[in-house]
């Protein structure tokens, strides 16, 4: 299924100084003086295409810092026409979206709170009606590619056609390096659902420490984003709010020429024969893989049946075991990647549960029949 947006390149709405876009500027908006000295700084690297910063700041917890508010629209102002960089902000109701039209702000996005619900996405798509400016959409704070997509067809519908996404990272409860895990396969699904969608993305966010940040603009680069959304501030240990996701001008600047850009396909003729040749041996294996998968349920129908006849339980937790050991070893020896491995075999096993169940509980409704998945699984 592909996305039907009505969208326009990127290149059509932004004026990209250098490859990749660069946005950015501060987290949040602090003093006038912090703003400028940031703006003139940034912009002296010659490689930011749009200055970011936080106006209205959602936070988790009341009586933290809530974005310096309006004021900070009118220092946006000032450090665009001193500097010639256009302006983002994010939005988060109407009220939002009025006063940054009215302060000549040429960029808006949505952030990932908002994302997450259609109330208040429906709310600033309604604010945008007969306007055109570009919008960017975060993804919602919860790895639900459903709510991105939903919060780009509100805005589209708006009639907002300069539009674009930012991946920012998914909450999780698990421990990790970053402050929110990168996804990448939604993203990467995101894309393959709407291939002209441009995609920016948020390091930022993702890392949560400025030292990861060089790491995740890479990948992105190389997984084909169309730029880089990072915060940066003149001088970060006193920044207000996100101080150790934050970099300094000169240190950004630094970051950017140490990227490698890659192009998405080569124009030369040897590369594109070989790499169609490479492929097409892709292709024979995975239709192996895919006939093979079919054999193999078609034997897992066999065993549920011969479980239901003779009356005994789909899971038989030491058959897992044993599954799960002898593949994770020949794995191993494979030299293949053990979670992928676990994952793989995990999502076949899962599989095969589900054909069993359907098969134990014949004559029952799809509802019964889920509740008896769960049941086993759990």
């Amino acid at each position: 299924m592909k996305l039907n947006l009505n969208i326009q390149p990127l290149e059509s709405w932004i004026n990209v100084k250098n490859e990749p876009l660069i946005i950015s500027g501060p987290c949040s908006a602090e003093t006038e003086d912090q703003l400028l000295s940031t703006a003139h700084l940034l912009a002296a690297t010659g490689k930011v295409s749009v200055l970011r910063a936080g106006i209205w700041k959602p936070r988790t917890r009341p009586g933290e810092f809530e974005g310096i508010g309006s004021i900070g629209l009118e220092w946006l102002k000032r450090a665009k026409a001193e500097t010639g960089l256009p302006t983002a902000v994010e939005v988060a109701n109407a009220k939002h979206v009025e006063e940054a039209l009215a302060a000549g702000v040429d960029i808006l996005w949505i952030g990932a709170r908002s994302t997450a619900n259609p109330f208040t996405v429906q709310e600033i798509a309604d604010a945008l009606k007969g306007v055109d400016i570009p919008v960017l959409v975060k993804n919602p704070v919860n790895p639900d590619i459903s709510l991105w997509i939903g919060a780009l067809e509100r805005i589209n519908n708006a009639g907002i056609t300069k539009l674009g996404a930012i991946h920012r990272g998914f909450s999780s409860y698990e421990k990790s390096s970053f402050r929110n895990e990168p996804m990448w396969e939604l993203a990467i699904q995101l894309k393959t659902l709407c291939p002209e969608l441009p995609i920016i993305n948020d390091p930022s966010h993702i890392c949560g420490n400025r030292e990861l940040i060089p790491y995740i603009s890479q990948k992105a680069l190389d997984l084909d984003m169309q730029g880089l959304m990072i915060e940066s501030h003149i001088d970060p240990s006193v920044a207000w709010t996100d101080a150790k996701q934050q970099v300094t001008p000169a240190a950004l600047e630094e970051l950017i020429a140490k990227l490698s850009l890659r192009d998405p396909e080569s124009k030369n003729e040897d590369f594109t024969d070989k790499l169609a040749e490479l492929r097409k041996q892709i292709d024979k294996i995975d239709d192996i893989m895919l006939q093979k998968l079919s054999e193999r349920m078609a034997i897992v129908e066999k065993i549920g049946q011969y479980k239901r006849d003779s009356k005994v339980t789909i899971l038989q937790v030491n058959r897992w075991d044993e599954i799960l050991k002898k593949g994770t070893a020949f794995a191993k020896a494979l030299k293949l990647d053990l979670s992928f491995t676990e994952k793989f075999l995990e999502l076949v096993h899962g599989e095969s549960i589900r054909k069993q169940t359907e098969i134990m509980n014949e004559g029952k409704t799809e509802e019964e029949i889920v509740e008896a998945s769960a049941a086993v699984k759990s």
